[in-house]
């Protein structure tokens, strides 16, 4: 016992015991209160392993994460068209089956007003007594579609599951029959 303290309590043990446990009923009595507080905030029709303030915590640590979740799941940038379009391409470039195809009318160009030309290919194709008729916007894929032969048959690659969905051209795999490149029709000529 401090100096402080026994000026304050005396030197009786017993004011020094009752001094002490008023302390202790302090402190009880602030703890029922607090309790009190956290009880009478949860609801009364949970259960009493659900008011407990460790399940409160847990409860909004989970809903925190899934709000989370929620967040970055909008929030993520989403792939654009031609990202698209491109995955898909390589999809059907990679694991795609081959059938035999003709085109229908080469790359043409949809000319708008406010859009930039499209170069778009049909072509069609017959699977299992199926005719397919399906076009391609080779717009991106311009180096690969010069001097196209539309009078040879084409390969064309097809989702077995899908086989409307269709390709004749990507970046790592071409199905389609070209021409003699202009360099090389200018060398082999010769000369008069």
């Amino acid at each position: 016992m401090g100096l402080g303290e026994s000026a304050l309590y005396g030197t009786d043990p017993q004011i020094r015991d009752s001094a002490a446990n008023s302390s202790a009923a302090i402190f009880s009595t602030w703890a029922m209160l607090w309790l009190t507080a956290v009880f009478t905030t949860v609801p009364e029709y949970l259960s009493v392993p659900l008011r407990s303030p460790r399940n409160a915590v847990m409860a909004v640590a989970a809903a925190a994460a899934v709000g989370g979740i929620a967040w970055f799941l909008l929030r993520r940038q989403r792939p654009t068209a031609e990202e698209i379009e491109r995955a898909r391409r390589e999809q059907l470039a990679s694991s795609g089956r081959i059938t035999d195809g003709s085109i229908t009318d080469t790359p043409f160009s949809q000319q708008d007003d406010t859009t930039p030309p499209q170069q778009i290919i049909v072509y069609n194709y017959r699977i299992a007594g199926v005719a397919y008729e399906a076009a391609q916007d080779v717009t991106s894929l311009g180096d690969l579609v010069r001097d196209i032969r539309t009078d040879l048959p084409i390969q064309v690659r097809y989702e077995p599951h899908n086989p409307a969905n269709s390709i004749v051209v990507a970046e790592s795999w071409s199905g389609l029959r070209l021409g003699i490149p202009h360099s090389q029709k200018d060398a082999g000529t010769p000369a008069t």
